[in-house]
């Protein structure tokens, strides 16, 4: 048995966390070469030294002293890199056979894309990739055979009911549309006049996933499952209209395909990442994820409704943009990474997201994207547009 080399971008969060855990399980397949993280010291050093890994990777230069004597406290023999070069460094460098790309945000572009360069398996968990740059990031990938695995719950149980050939084009192998479920959050039967006063505490409460903050509040806003839909355009080359999104408050049905022939496939499982991290570890085979099982005897309910566009605008928000194309999605992510930003540090209430993220998207003009540069050139103008109008909205 080959054992593979891992390189794991944003290993402090809880899909890091995770990820190691699977590691850990499988530890005759897999060894840790890279193991990065924002500002979080301590836990990486720690990290480090259980790991063994060869290089930790501080995105915050000003944290390279700390991190080399925590190291050293541990015995941890790591090398130290820093900032975004020091990202890319551990995305591309030749011994590094996958990498798990978990950094939240447009932050992770970067990295994410210098791994499809260099050819990587790819274990995509960072959505932005492929939201804001998704056709400049599926055709460097296809350039130089880099192989993109989704980790999303959701991406990943398309994948797994999905036939082989999808590729070609989702019509050719007979699937008529990808159904994406979403939880609906912990809001989901909140009346509309309560929402604001939701507190960043409250919308970090989810009902089933233990996730980070930013992205709690995504799904909390459903911006989570809209921004999954871009990603499932590019992902499955989907068109808009083949894309659907179901409130399934029980998530326990991660996603499903329907067929031509009136069949629909869908992945089922317990609520817990290490399913989705697992199989993309260890794809094409089957590895030991760790997880509980699901005991379908126990289960007395499993519902389906449609999302309500009124107490969720960002999913439509979502959906617009994607259909409108070229540059939209990078304005829609921009805008609102900033306003989750300003909720969480209580300078925006929550009901107040959605209507900054759309005031955003009508105020910034959409272009076509040539490249990576003209991507980040976009993500700046609207992050430039968001603070503006933020201070409006107070």
């Amino acid at each position: 048995m080959n054992v593979q080399n891992v390189s794991i971008l944003g290993a402090t969060g809880s899909i890091g966390d995770n990820t190691l855990d699977v590691i850990a399980r499988n530890a005759d397949r897999f060894r840790v070469i890279a193991l990065t993280a924002r500002r979080n010291v301590d836990k990486l050093a720690d990290q480090c030294a259980r790991f063994d890994a060869r290089f930790a990777v501080i995105a915050d230069p000003g944290l390279a002293g700390r991190l080399q004597a925590a190291l050293a406290d541990r015995k941890a023999r790591a090398e130290v890199l820093t900032g975004v070069d020091g990202l890319e460094e551990a995305a591309g460098m030749a011994d590094t056979d996958i990498v798990m790309a978990a950094i939240v945000g447009a932050a992770g572009l970067r990295p994410t894309f210098r791994a499809a360069q260099c050819g990587k398996k790819i274990l995509l968990a960072n959505k932005e990739s492929l939201v804001i740059a998704g056709e400049v990031f599926t055709a460097e990938a296809r350039r130089a055979g880099a192989r993109v695995l989704p980790v999303d719950s959701e991406h990943n149980a398309i994948f797994q009911s999905l036939p082989p050939a999808f590729a070609d084009g989702l019509e050719a192998v007979g699937v008529e549309r990808v159904i994406l479920t979403a939880s609906g959050g912990p809001f989901l039967d909140l009346p509309r006049s309560a929402l604001s006063g939701v507190t960043p505490e409250q919308a970090c409460k989810h009902p089933n996933w233990a996730m980070g903050r930013k992205i709690s509040v995504d799904s909390a806003t459903l911006m989570n499952k809209g921004l999954e839909v871009i990603e499932a355009r590019w992902l499955f080359n989907a068109r808009p209209e083949q894309i659907e999104v179901l409130i399934h408050p029980q998530s326990i049905v991660h996603s499903m395909v329907t067929y031509r022939d009136g069949s629909i496939l869908a992945q089922l499982g317990t609520p817990d990442m290490r399913t989705p991290i697992a199989h993309a570890l260890g794809w094409p085979e089957r590895i030991e994820a760790g997880v509980d099982r699901l005991n379908l005897a126990q289960m007395s309910e499993l519902s389906f409704h449609e999302p309500d566009l009124e107490r969720f605008p960002c999913l439509g928000l979502a959906f617009a943009a994607m259909r409108r194309g070229d540059s939209a999605p990078v304005t829609l992510n921009a805008a609102n990474e900033i306003a989750v930003e300003r909720f969480l540090g209580g300078r925006l209430r929550f009901d107040r997201i959605p209507h900054l993220v759309g005031e955003v998207l009508d105020r910034v003009s959409v272009t076509a994207l040539g490249g990576l540069d003209d991507v980040l050139e976009q993500d700046s103008l609207a992050r430039r547009v968001t603070e503006e109008q933020a201070v409006k909205l107070q």
